[in-house]
């Protein structure tokens, strides 16, 4: 088939499934065609059938915000005609669905586009008033619509009321990039210093802060480093509460990384204390690294971990410190849930076993 693939570049999870998704159709011989602004940065070059085209925007003194969305409806078009595009799959609703939809009237009706939910396009900026009632049109006019969880899925009906069938594709995650290696854990190394990490997008709904203080416990408790990996708005604001509670020179900023495959192993535990969290890339990532997560209990983290991490209360450190502490220092369990965590990543959220549904959903969508 011809597709084209239409996301965000930035590091969130729907760019870095969109762009993963693109990767992985090119490899099984799809000519693949990818939309954004910029370079999506999981994007790799040199992989046979995949090509980027950017969304170049407007910038008139006239308009004090460019009209990114009409901006991205033309190019759609453009590469529709160029490619011969069999169907779109666009990531993320706001604004990409409601420009598919604006493609496909202007290419009169014949243009073919699957929406994937991610999260805070529904939870946060689809819910917003000025922007639910196109979101909630552009969700009915689309050919297929899925979400990345069961929770996300129902979610969507609630919110939106939408009579469209919303399936749940989740999330996937290149099994033989990230898997474990031979790095040793805390208690085969002579200094038994634990390592936790943090992945993210560094926005306030990921609460870093709260990730900071809950290593501030734990460090008190064992010998304990925290690598912090990714950027953006919240980040001076982690720094600047472990200053105050006095971690800061345990605390390591890694900032964006693209060797998180290597970054991920190393870890003892992966943290996250986001206030919601639709699925969470980032730690399935980890999982199939052989990395136990603990998260707070938000959203469709409990369909990710399953029984192979630990749920903790939101905005409560506290408490996270104290359940991370527990795998932190029980070598049997932190060994049966690294295992457990890495054979769930394998069995249901591989690469192939979920491009193959995305696949058979353009098949039904082009029949």
């Amino acid at each position: 088939m011809r597709i084209g693939i239409v996301c965000y570049p930035t590091v969130g999870g729907s760019g870095v499934v969109a762009t993963e998704v693109a990767i992985a159709l090119a490899k099984r011989g799809h000519d693949v065609h990818l939309l954004s602004y910029d370079r999506p940065s999981r994007l790799r070059r040199g992989v046979p059938g995949l090509r980027f085209h950017q969304v170049a925007v407007s910038a008139y003194p006239l308009f004090r915000y460019p009209p990114y969305d009409l901006a991205l409806a033309t190019r759609m078009l453009e590469v529709r005609e160029e490619a011969r595009i069999d169907v779109f799959h666009v990531h993320y609703a706001i604004p990409h669905a409601v420009s598919a939809f604006l493609a496909r009237s202007m290419c009169g009706d014949c243009l073919r586009f699957v929406t994937t939910l991610h999260g805070t396009d529904i939870t946060i900026v689809g819910s917003d008033r000025a922007y639910m009632r196109p979101t909630r049109f552009a969700l009915e006019q689309s050919d297929a619509v899925t979400a990345v969880s069961r929770y996300l899925a129902d979610e969507t009906q609630l919110v939106f009321g939408v009579r469209k069938e919303v399936e749940v594709v989740p999330n996937f995650v290149d099994i033989e990039r990230f898997r474990p290696t031979a790095t040793p854990r805390w208690h085969q190394r002579a200094d038994e210093e634990r390592i936790l990490v943090h992945v993210s997008n560094f926005r306030p709904v990921k609460r870093v802060a709260d990730v900071v203080r809950a290593f501030a416990a734990i460090q008190r408790q064992v010998p304990a480093r925290l690598l912090l990996v990714g950027d953006g708005p919240d980040r001076e604001h982690a720094l600047a509460v472990a200053n105050d509670v006095g971690c800061q020179h345990k605390v390591e900023t890694l900032g964006m990384v693209d060797n998180l495959e290597d970054v991920l192993p190393q870890a003892d535990l992966f943290l996250s204390a986001s206030e919601t969290e639709s699925f969470g890339l980032s730690m399935l990532e980890a999982m199939s690294c052989g990395v136990p997560c603990v998260s707070t209990a938000v959203g469709g983290v409990a369909e990710v971990l399953g029984d192979t991490g630990r749920l903790v209360p939101f905005a409560q450190p506290d408490v996270m410190a104290k359940v991370a502490l527990e795998l932190l220092t029980d070598v049997d369990a932190h060994t049966r849930l690294a295992a457990a965590a890495r054979a769930r990543a394998v069995e249901q959220f591989a690469t192939e076993r979920i491009v193959s549904q995305y696949v058979a959903i353009y098949e039904r969508v082009l029949a």
